[in-house]
């Protein structure tokens, strides 16, 4: 058990849990700041220099930092690593759908009233590298986040005995800290997410549809952004 909980602090202090305790200190300090939330923005994935082939390589390297945490989350669970099998792909459009559309609306109220940070999905220099550099960071939030919050983090704290209730609540506790740089209302609607995606795992035992419909959301909100002019009519 000492083993387990040692583990547990390391890679949460290596992964999310490091990220989410810097999430809530940015927000802080946005909170702090005198513009409102709604005058503030962050953006999710931007340019890392005018170059673009040094912009790939340097945003493959960042995304690669996410897939090495899932790749550790699985290896540290390698006897008990569920088989990707095609029906897997079968419930995930369901899910992303349950998830992304309550969440866009969350957020547009949310940005209505100054609850959160106007979020720029995307902001890049040059248009060749930013279509395919969106799927790769979709797939590596997906993967790391899902191997790492709901597979691993529960599968240690059911090892812990720890309820099945409470293992899900930590694991969408974990999930809504490390978006709080965006604002309240996403760690609060990414919260709902993890108890949504933790209960999923916990009924079926399967991680791999909640790794496709994750990709599924940010690759549609990040994609989706980069073709549109402008959000501004998310103010009204």
């Amino acid at each position: 058990m000492n083993r387990v909980r040692s583990e547990i602090l390391i890679v949460l202090a290596v992964t999310f849990g490091m990220s989410g305790l810097r999430s809530l200190l940015r927000l802080v300090d946005g909170l702090l700041n005198p513009a409102p939330l709604s005058e503030q923005s962050v953006t999710l994935n931007a340019s890392q220099s005018d170059l673009a082939w040094l912009d790939i390589a340097l945003q493959l390297c960042s995304a690669g930092v996410l897939f090495a945490w899932g790749a550790l989350a699985l290896f540290l669970l390698q006897r008990s690593l569920p088989r990707p099998q095609l029906s897997d792909a079968a419930s995930s459009p369901a899910l992303a759908l349950l998830i992304g559309v309550p969440g866009l609306a969350l957020y547009i109220t949310a940005l209505h009233f100054g609850w959160t940070k106007e979020v720029v999905p995307t902001d890049f220099n040059n248009p060749w590298v930013e279509v395919p550099t969106l799927l790769v960071w979709s797939a590596a939030n997906a993967f790391a986040e899902e191997t790492v919050v709901v597979f691993w983090f529960i599968s240690r704290l059911r090892q812990l005995r720890i309820s099945p209730w409470a293992a899900i609540a930590a694991s969408a506790v974990l999930r809504g800290s490390y978006h709080l740089y965006q604002g309240v209302s996403a760690g609060f609607g990414n919260l709902a997410m993890g108890l949504i995606f933790g209960y999923y795992f916990h009924k079926t035992g399967k991680v791999w549809p909640l790794i496709i419909a994750h990709f599924l959301i940010d690759a549609v909100a990040f994609v989706g952004y980069a073709f549109l002019p402008s959000l501004d009519f998310l103010r009204i």
